[in-house]
């Protein structure tokens, strides 16, 4: 029982934990079934909210006069970000302020969470981190359109260029136009996946020696000491990627309000 391996690639699997598939002849195929990512991301939202009305006055809505400890630790944050926003895109960017502290704080929760035993890690398929990004970054673009107009096509090709030159800077800039949302995906999903597949595949060298006689059972201690700061280090790596990710957004959210 103690000898038996399993990939670490296993805790990113997904596993219905209700079976809702729906087939009809006018639209197709459905799955509405209930699964682990599913039952996350519901469960991050709930708390959050919950969370988030904890801070509030039942009566008025509003913070409280002595605040709470989770209320000063929202507070933190929400300076932290401001701070980001008004660094990066200016106070123009303060509009926006909402819909990007809302991403850092649900990337926070869905990053947090994953690292609790027998959870799962929303952040680290990369189908959720490119939906993520695809959606922010149409946005953005949309946004830019309806504030620029055609002076949008401006960030392709920078003012005081020569027709020549033109010719090979425009190609290069559209490629990384378009690259921009799929790097910031993978940048996450990347980072999350290996950090989580590192601390199961140092465990189960841990749990597997533990099924050992003689002094390979007592050499289990040596990855359980090892494991202990990459739990902390991967804490770390959590809390650095939803900021990563939430000052890439202000920057692309800058090029796309200021043509740069």
């Amino acid at each position: 029982m103690f000898n038996t391996f399993f990939s670490p690639l296993e805790q990113f699997e997904i596993v219905p934990f209700f079976n809702l598939k729906f087939s009809s002849t006018l639209f197709g195929f459905f799955d509405f079934s209930i699964t682990n990512q599913t039952f996350i991301i519901f469960l991050v939202i709930f708390i959050t909210s919950f969370l988030y009305f904890s801070i509030l006055s039942p009566k008025t809505y509003t913070l409280y006069m002595i605040p709470s400890r989770f209320q000063v630790f929202v507070e933190i944050l929400y300076k932290i970000i401001l701070s980001i926003v008004t660094s990066n895109v200016g106070k123009e960017g303060q509009a926006y302020f909402p819909l990007v502290f809302a991403i850092f704080f649900y990337i926070l929760s869905f990053n947090l969470i994953g690292l609790i035993p027998y959870s799962f890690t929303i952040t680290s398929h990369i189908i959720v981190t490119l939906s993520l990004s695809l959606f922010y970054f149409i946005g953005i673009n949309i946004i830019c359109i309806k504030k620029q107009g055609l002076k949008f096509f401006a960030l392709f090709l920078p003012s005081g260029v020569s027709a020549v030159l033109g010719l090979l800077l425009v190609p290069i800039e559209i490629i990384s136009f378009i690259v921009k949302p799929f790097s910031l995906a993978i940048r996450l999903f990347a980072n999350m996946m290996a950090g989580h597949a590192l601390l199961k595949i140092i465990a189960g060298f841990a749990w597997n020696l533990m099924g050992c006689n003689g002094l390979l059972f007592f050499a289990h201690f040596i990855p359980f000491v090892v494991l202990i700061p990459l739990v902390g280090l991967e804490f770390v790596v959590a809390i650095i990627q939803a900021f990563v990710f939430t000052t890439l957004c202000t920057i692309y959210l800058n090029d796309s309000l200021n043509l740069h």
